[in-house]
């Protein structure tokens, strides 16, 4: 089982439903999913950029990427309905509890001049959004295999109803926060 995990079943869960006052065990809010996305505007022009990305988000988070389509066209950006613009991820159960373990004690304090993420980042409904600028960070990545350097998100999805509770939890979970 994840080390992270079981941190949650151990400490996190019982300090959230003292914290919060809990009736159910059920209420705790925990980690229901995590999206990982690169967008990627150059690959309407050169379909073998589309495979780099797949090929580095397979690597990063252990899962095949899905290649996403626009859903709209748009002229300004010469996009048309249907034509590919990117990849993602979703991840849930060991695999998403292995990769936030690695994302938080491996990949963020990688990051040059690193003081934390933004304790900000919540979108109201209890869900954590998360831009990173590079994907070296990673250390599955090895850096003269790639073709480009390329930013991702990383969305944090959880069963808080408030940001109170889920900045709480993911606090509780390791998350670095900036202070």
């Amino acid at each position: 089982m994840a080390r992270l995990k079981t941190q949650y079943q151990q400490e996190v869960a019982p300090a959230l439903m003292k914290k919060f006052d809990y009736k159910s065990v059920m209420q705790v809010p925990r980690i229901d999913k995590i999206v990982v996305n690169v967008g990627c505007g150059e690959a309407r022009e050169n379909a073998k950029v589309l495979d780099a990305v797949v090929s580095d988000l397979s690597t990063i988070t252990g899962q095949h990427a899905v290649i996403t389509k626009a859903k709209k066209s748009v002229a300004n950006f010469k996009v048309r309905e249907g034509m590919p613009v990117g990849a993602k991820v979703t991840l849930r159960g060991e695999k998403m509890w292995e990769f936030l373990d690695r994302l938080f004690n491996v990949a963020l304090p990688r990051v040059r001049d690193f003081r934390g993420i933004n304790p900000n980042s919540f979108d109201g409904r209890g869900n954590y959004a998360l831009g990173i600028k590079e994907q070296l960070i990673f250390p599955e990545i090895e850096y003269d295999k790639i073709d480009k350097i390329r930013g991702m998100d990383i969305i944090i999805c959880t069963t808080a109803k408030t940001d109170e509770e889920a900045r709480e939890l993911l606090s509780l979970i390791g998350a670095p926060f900036q202070r």
